[in-house]
């Protein structure tokens, strides 16, 4: 009996670390779902308190008095739509060609493709904004969309989920008279699916959570995305806590509906993704 609890000692104590690391992590998310419901009053009262006095939904009718919440939601749905829609379908097709088509040089253009991991968007943005407005795609939603559609990261998890595919699969494919890519469409994406599911869900929360390349490339209101919109809510001397959480809380109710729906596509692919380099 003695031994046994010792050697249960490690995983109790592991498990302790991580129900603090959760709760320490979870707090922020419980404290913005209950804040949204709070007067502003109750938001600055000391000592704070996590429930409201009585759940006040003025706050969300608020917002939309405030300014076209209706406008920045449907804006900022069709970017992530047509965002991660093309960049999906970009990474797979990158992946695909890297993962099982030989060419000279595919090594070398691999790496300098996760090379650019390592380099900051920021440090690009200027550039591209110059070429965005040569191109006149200021204002407009293609101007917005287009960065969205490349990811480094998504390519890189594609194309190790797709070298775990036998060659015999595309070779019985291209023997019956298949295309590169019929091959591609009807072969590949199907067997990567959990791993298209993982760059769609990245691919969303990025473009669902963009400020400052949306920022730079918008200057009329009517192009303003959510988190742009949300951004009008902070005052330069103060800011209305209570509808900012709420504004928030909107904002982060469809990330975590493609998160819960798409949860275990992710997990599977992460799991698989590094089983052949």
């Amino acid at each position: 009996m003695r031994r046994s609890s010792t050697n249960n000692r490690p995983h109790i104590i592991v498990n302790i670390v991580m129900v603090i690391l959760l709760v320490v992590i979870v707090f922020p998310f419980i404290w913005m779902l209950f804040g949204a419901f709070k007067t502003n009053m109750e938001v600055m009262k000391m000592p704070p308190q996590l429930l409201p006095s009585h759940f006040n939904f003025d706050n969300f009718k608020q917002i939309s008095k405030l300014f076209p919440l209706d406008k920045f939601l449907f804006n900022s749905v069709f970017v992530a739509v047509i965002s991660t829609a093309a960049q999906v379908l970009f990474c797979a097709m990158a992946g695909y060609v890297f993962a099982k088509i030989k060419f000279k040089g595919r090594e070398l253009l691999f790496i300098l493709l996760l090379v650019t991991m390592m380099i900051p968007c920021q440090l690009s943005m200027i550039t591209l904004y110059k070429i965005f407005v040569g191109f006149n795609l200021q204002n407009k939603f293609l101007g917005i969309i287009l960065p969205g559609t490349y990811n480094a990261l998504g390519i890189f998890l594609l194309r190790q989920n797709i070298m775990t595919m036998p060659d015999s699969f595309l070779e019985a494919s291209f023997i019956d008279g298949a295309s590169q890519m019929k091959t591609f469409l009807k072969i590949v994406l199907p067997l990567c699916k959990p791993a298209l599911a993982t760059v769609a869900v990245l691919a969303f929360m990025s473009s669902w959570n963009a400020f400052l390349w949306p920022l730079i490339i918008t200057s009329d209101k009517n192009m303003y995305t959510l988190p742009l919109g949300l951004s009008r809510i902070q005052g330069r001397w103060t800011t209305q806590w209570n509808l900012m959480m709420a504004g928030n809380l909107i904002s982060f109710i469809p990330m975590l509906l493609v998160y819960i729906f798409s949860q275990k596509y992710f997990i599977k692919s992460i799991a698989s993704s590094g089983v052949k380099g």
